[in-house]
C-alpha cells in the first residue's frame, strides 16, 4: 500500500507551503484521484489518520473526488470508461487505448483559516 507514502509526502509539501504563507491551520484538503492513477481512494482514506498524525493537519478533513478513467480505443475510436469495461473496448474488444483522463492524482484545493 503506497498510499500512505504518497500522503506523507503530500502532508510535508503542504506543510512547507502553508508555513511560507503564514497559515496556521488547514481545514480541508480536496484531492482528485483518477481511476487509472494506480492510487486506491479507499486506501487514501484509511491512511489519512496515520499520515496526518501529530502534524499540523491532524484535524484536517480529507475529501476525495474520483475522476473516471476515460479512454479512447485506438482500434475503433470508441470513447469509454476503462474501469467499467474491464480495460477492454466494448465495441471491438481491443486492449490498445489512449488515456484521455483519470490517470493522475492532484491536490484540487487546500482550505485554510
Amino acid at each position: 500500500m503506497h498510499e500512505l507514502g504518497v500522503l506523507n509526502s503530500m502532508v510535508h509539501t503542504i506543510e512547507r507551503i502553508v508555513k511560507e504563507q503564514n497559515v496556521t491551520e488547514v481545514h480541508k484538503l480536496v484531492i482528485e484521484v483518477g481511476e487509472l492513477s494506480g492510487i486506491v481512494p479507499r486506501y487514501l482514506e484509511q491512511s489519512w489518520p496515520a499520515a496526518s498524525y501529530k502534524t499540523f493537519m491532524e484535524k484536517t478533513e480529507l475529501e476525495l473526488i474520483v475522476i473516471p478513467g476515460i479512454v479512447k480505443c485506438k482500434g475503433c475510436g470508441r470513447v469509454f470508461n476503462a474501469v467499467y469495461s474491464d480495460l477492454n473496448c466494448p465495441d471491438c474488444g481491443s486492449l490498445d487505448m489512449e488515456i484521455l483522463e483519470g490517470d493522475d492524482m492532484i491536490i484540487k484545493e487546500i482550505v485554510c483559516n
